[in-house]
């Protein structure tokens, strides 16, 4: 029987980036997707399927993993995540996959925690009272947000807005979270019941960033640090509901307070080498900016 591995939210920025890790080591990948059209690029990658997952209709879930062996949960970051985190894990269960690996984020163990790390925590809990083997990985906030959410103020305006002082962030690239999440899939004895925090090799500040832009662009990209009342205004500009805004402000100002700085070496260990660093991120989407 081959071994199949299920990644759901596979067109996501790190459900897309673990597929393509896995499809590169030769994995027969399924691609749970919510529209088979929107996962059309995915299709053309060696050794990926795609399959309809829904969790409205739950027949679709069951669907989906039948036949499963290990599965990469990944859930969007909507107000009932944790509930669709449990549709998931019972249905991996009910199918008998014999090891999930779970995208949680940085700081979930925390206690009280902020909204979004205790969301997390509640999934991972009910993880490890399934009893499937598991492995959580806890990144920290995504290089890859600064082409989704800030790469139009870099290019129109020379600029990027974010409300963090000069706070430290350690970000990292989704490439090396896919990669870590691949190398675990097809490797999952090792990494049974195991935590890893990702990050990228150095934490920045704003003003470091902008540096970096500036060097790889040849352009002068300016940092601008905002008040956390008018990125609340901004939020609610543009139409993002309450419990988005009060989230991500929490995010915020722990990142602003220095509690996304701390840089580990988990990425690095799982994937045999160095993980990417800033630049050579900026360098690499260089065309967005």
């Amino acid at each position: 029987m081959s071994h199949i591995i299920l990644v759901t939210g596979a067109t996501g920025t790190v459900g897309s980036a673990t597929v393509k890790a896995l499809s590169g080591l030769g994995a027969n990948v399924r691609a749970g997707v919510r529209s088979l059209i929107k996962g059309d690029s995915l299709k053309r990658l060696p050794g990926v399927d795609l399959v309809e997952m829904d969790f409205d209709r739950p027949e679709s879930l069951a669907v989906a993993f039948t036949g499963v062996n290990a599965a990469f949960l990944i859930t969007p970051f909507t107000q009932d995540q944790v509930q669709m985190a449990q549709q998931l894990i019972d249905a991996a269960k009910a199918a008998g996959v014999r090891h999930v690996v779970r995208l949680s984020a940085s700081g979930a163990e925390a206690e009280p925690g902020i909204q979004l790390g205790r969301w997390h925590r509640q999934a991972e809990e009910y993880i490890k009272s399934s009893g499937i083997p598991y492995t959580l990985l806890r990144p920290g906030s995504f290089m890859q947000n600064f082409v989704h959410q800030y790469a139009h103020s870099i290019k129109q305006e020379n600029a990027f807005y974010l409300p963090l002082g000069e706070g430290r962030v350690s970000y990292v690239d989704v490439r090396d979270i896919g990669e870590v999440a691949a190398n675990i899939l097809m490797n999952p004895e090792a990494h049974v019941n195991q935590v890893y925090t990702l990050t990228g090799p150095q934490a920045l500040s704003g003003s470091e960033i902008a540096a970096i832009f500036s060097g790889v662009t040849g352009r002068t990209i300016r940092y601008v640090d905002v008040p956390e009342e008018a990125a609340l205004n901004a939020m609610q500009q543009q139409g993002l509901p309450n419990w988005m805004t009060e989230s991500l402000l929490e995010l915020n100002a722990i990142s602003k307070a220095g509690y996304s700085s701390g840089v580990t070496s988990d990425a690095p260990e799982v994937t045999g080498h160095p993980a990417h660093t800033f630049e050579n991120f900026v360098q690499t989407y260089r065309d967005c900016f």
